[in-house]
């Protein structure tokens, strides 16, 4: 059985690899298109329209998704009625965000943002009819499907909004991409497991999931706040200039944690729910992960805050330059919210989804105080930052210490504390180095700087890894010359 999770858990994180790093190539060649052709006040306007329908869109949700995936039971009947369901609530809810249109353009006083709302309502609407045949991918353990039909629909949706920004679409050129994505999702989705529409609400069906959504989606609520709530306030209380370049940074940070996170949490929760009645197997199933993300995350969260400038210039160009000091710090927390991340899927595959909204409800009080601090105190970009990346230090201990106390049972912190050591060696290592050769590379070339940074830090990760055992990088380059040399014989 051990092997049958293992074997589960690499072909999904393969394959949804896979289609995420060759959707990076794709998403930093649009975005470094858009950010040449587009000013940050068009990329302020279109952050705060796709932060309020984020929110329209949990109201859609209501942590049905999750709930299929740990309800195996669950009967076609059931699945239609279900389905039934996020029909009616999807097209009600995509009506009261298109009439709430007006009264945000007249929040914000940018009439285009009344424009942009009404166009994305479509994108709700085709969010909300997705998520039961979406959620089938998972449940069925689907990742190899999963990961092409991310990829291919990324790629045209990424031609799409490039070819409309030459056009000269203008800001338009920013929705097409998940207007167009949302409608491809659904279609693809569909034709793999559809269901039957019925004219009921459902109700019997979601009452059955509904101990386990009700928490999820009250997190849902409250981690959208604790995400959004800064883009929010910057774009009303600052301008868009500014929100334009808090995002872009924000982006950026978020590039390497979403396709390190999202290539592995998708996996956990369907496979690591086969262990949700044996909580100590899924404790130490989880801790292999977790220093493997520690081992990513950690490091990778140094090597960004001394290459911040270079990423900035090479991927946005000079235009960009004042996002520069908030990437940097953002950057400080990358390591924790990678390792941070994977929580959630943890909650989830114990059931213990009461565990994961009381966490959320400290975190995004947390956080949301100290945004508060950032804009009205301080009134400066780099201090929301600064804040942002303190109080996501103080989550992460609070959601391993409820992690390790109630849902696995553990009173000894030693379990966490000896997964996280090594990590952090290497990444005190990594400054100790890359310090001096930012001082003696200050006012080199941004490409020759960055590479001599790359460099740098791939040799010290690589050596280190090696030299302590926690991965023989030696012992797999020459298994993999042996099959080479067996190949060419044969």
């Amino acid at each position: 059985m051990a092997k049958s999770i293992k074997q589960q858990l690499f072909s999904g994180v393969f394959y949804t690899a896979l289609a995420k790093y060759s959707g990076v190539i794709v998403s930093l060649v649009v975005a470094g298109v858009l950010a040449r052709l587009l000013t940050p006040d068009d990329f302020g306007v279109v952050a705060i329209a796709t932060v309020i329908i984020a929110f329209f869109n949990l109201l859609t949700d209501m942590g049905i998704s999750p709930a299929i995936v740990q309800h195996k039971s669950l009967t076609k009947r059931e699945l239609s009625n279900i389905f039934s369901f996020t029909i009616w609530t999807g097209i009600v809810i995509s009506l009261l965000f298109f009439a709430a249109s007006w009264a945000i353009a007249d929040y914000y006083e940018s009439e285009i943002l009344r424009t942009l709302c009404q166009l994305l309502s479509v994108n709700l609407f085709f969010a909300s009819a997705t998520i039961v045949p979406g959620a089938m991918f998972y449940r069925n353990k689907e990742f190899r499907f999963i990961a092409l039909r991310s990829f291919t629909i990324q790629v045209i949706g990424g031609i799409a909004a490039v070819t409309a920004a030459f056009c000269g679409a203008g800001l338009y050129a920013l929705i097409i991409n998940p207007i167009l994505s949302s409608i491809l999702i659904f279609i693809v989705s569909y034709a793999r497991y559809p269901q039957r529409l019925r004219l009921s609400w459902g109700l019997t069906a979601i009452r059955r999931i509904f101990s386990y959504s009700a928490y999820q989606f009250l997190f849902n609520v409250i981690n959208y706040f604790s995400r959004n709530l800064d883009k929010l306030l910057i774009g009303k209380y600052m301008n868009m200039s500014a929100l334009g370049y808090y995002e872009k940074s924000y982006r950026l940070m978020m590039l390497p944690l979403q396709n390190i996170t999202q290539v592995i949490t998708p996996v956990m929760h369907p496979v690591l729910s086969d262990f949700q009645n044996d909580r100590e197997r899924l404790a130490v199933s989880y801790e292999r992960i977790l220093r493997f993300l520690a081992f990513i995350g950690l490091p990778m969260a140094v090597f960004l805050f001394f290459t911040a400038e270079e990423l900035t210039l090479l991927i946005f160009g000079d235009q960009w330059m004042p996002s520069v000091p908030v990437f940097r710090i953002l950057a400080l927390s990358v390591g924790v919210q990678i390792i941070l991340s994977s929580s959630g899927s943890i909650f989830q595959a114990s059931g213990d989804t009461r565990s994961l909204f009381v966490c959320g409800v400290f975190s995004s009080t947390l956080n949301v105080a100290g945004m508060l601090l950032g804009i009205f105190y301080f009134g400066t970009l780099t201090a929301v930052a600064t804040c942002i990346t303190v109080t996501f230090t103080i989550n992460f201990m609070q959601c391993y210490w409820i992690m390790y106390r109630v849902t696995f049972g553990r009173r000894q912190f030693r379990f966490l504390i000896r997964q996280l050591l090594s990590p952090l060696a290497l990444s005190l290592l990594l400054a100790g180095c890359l310090l001096p050769l930012q001082i003696t590379l200050d006012g080199t070339h941004i490409f020759l700087s960055f590479i001599a940074k790359s460099l740098l830090t791939f040799s010290i990760f690589g050596l280190y890894i090696q030299l302590t055992h926690e991965y023989d990088i030696g012992g797999v380059v020459r298994k993999a010359v042996q099959r080479l040399r067996k190949a060419k014989k044969e």
